[in-house]
């Protein structure tokens, strides 16, 4: 499973690094702060570099729970994989009392791994925060003519975002909704769907599936999806990973 071990990269590099950056700039203005005696600064900026430090730790004790869930997740992998094989050896054998009984317990070893792994993988989603989604609009050049009218539906897993927008006289598009949350999933793809509506009946311009491991990213970024096969219409998203954790609020610098 790769879509974790992804996560716990970004996790433990960008995030930290990102606010380590944040946590040694502040450390530089305090002292400056501190030589030019602008004592209520000071102590605002004092308050802003205990916060990061604290968030900063936080994230530590998060990324540590992350991995220690991975890794308990590879151990019950590994076992399912030796299960899996010593089944295939065993059919591969003449058939004795012995083999049928090691296959029933071999049977039940599997069952064990595989609540063992969906309870991990349920406990691993919810440290692995959300995603933040903002309709960026479509893009198409010759096909979007004003007037014309679309629906786009979005889902990962059980997770569902239906929109509508239109093409303004001026070429802006509005869109009834402009923002959803989705909660990461190992094993689902984002699906998306787009259809043009023509009053009474409609028409399916395309249809995508996107990895999500391409969204954990920790600042904001576009992502522009062809949904036709030769690229003549296409969606922009912009998309943006949180974690649950409270981030400190920076401090506006004077």
């Amino acid at each position: 499973m790769t879509f974790p071990s992804a996560a716990l990269w970004l996790l433990g590099n960008e995030y930290l690094e990102m606010h380590q950056a944040e946590l040694d700039y502040l450390s530089g203005c305090h002292k400056d702060t501190r030589r030019n005696s602008r004592l209520a600064f000071y102590y605002d900026l004092d308050k802003q570099i205990r916060s990061v430090e604290r968030y900063l730790r936080k994230l530590e004790f998060h990324i540590s729970k992350v991995e220690e869930l991975y890794e308990a997740y590879s151990i019950q992998c590994r076992l399912r994989d030796g299960a899996l094989n010593m089944k295939h050896a065993f059919s591969l054998s003449p058939s004795t009392k012995a083999s049928r009984e090691s296959l029933v317990e071999l049977y039940k070893n599997l069952q064990e791994c595989t609540e063992d792994m969906c309870l991990i993988e349920g406990t691993l989603e919810v440290h692995l925060g959300e995603f933040h989604l903002k309709m960026k609009g479509l893009v198409g050049y010759a096909r979007l003519c004003p007037g014309d009218q679309y629906e786009v539906f979005i889902r990962l897993g059980r997770q569902k975002w239906k929109l509508k927008g239109k093409i303004e006289t001026d070429d802006s598009q509005t869109w009834d909704e402009e923002e959803k949350i989705f909660i990461p999933n190992l094993h689902e793809k984002f699906e998306i769907k787009v259809t043009e509506l023509r009053g009474l009946s409609s028409l399916l311009v395309g249809t995508v599936k996107c990895d999500s491991i391409d969204f954990f990213m920790t600042r904001p970024q576009t992502i522009i999806v062809d949904v036709t096969e030769l690229g003549t219409i296409k969606l922009q998203l912009e998309v943006l990973w949180k974690l649950y954790l409270d981030v400190p609020t920076s401090l506006p610098l004077r």
